[in-house]
């Protein structure tokens, strides 16, 4: 599992011209589900995402977490993350998860963090988003579950 985490002002996903989720301060997270992944793996990307403290104390000190910033979520789902590359120049999505197992487990995390987090926005699994955000410093953490 692949997480693309993005420390925001703001940031809103459209459908079709329609917001369907909108956040303030906090972090907007590109989800990518793995053919290998479960919901243990889910559970432990979920752990270190609401944990993480990568929010500035009065110090200017990367030392807060999302609670201590009252922080919201937007989790959007993005098979592409598992592009590979290796080959040619036309990337191939056979290590990305097979859809109705990848949908469960983007509920799932989507389910988890609601249980932590007061505010969590999503996107719409399957569809054709845009996305738009403005990064907070820029600030962006790539998390792979094979490497936590």
């Amino acid at each position: 599992m692949k997480f693309v985490i993005q420390r925001v002002l703001e940031s809103e996903v459209k459908v079709d011209g329609e917001s369907i989720g909108k956040i303030g301060k906090g972090l907007m997270v590109l989800i990518g589900v793995g053919k290998e992944d479960t919901k243990e793996t889910a559970d432990k990307m979920v752990k270190k995402l609401v944990g993480m403290r990568i929010f500035e104390d009065e110090n200017g000190k990367t030392n807060l977490s999302l609670a201590d910033v009252d922080g919201s979520l937007l989790l959007i789902s993005q098979f592409t993350l598992y592009a590979n590359c290796k080959k040619g120049n036309r990337p191939s999505f056979i290590e990305s998860g097979e859809p109705g197992m990848a949908e469960e487990l983007y509920e799932y995390i989507i389910a988890s963090c609601k249980a932590q987090v007061p505010v969590v926005e999503r996107g719409k699994f399957g569809a054709d988003m845009k996305v738009s955000l403005i990064n907070d410093g820029p600030f962006t953490i790539i998390l792979d579950s094979r490497e936590l």
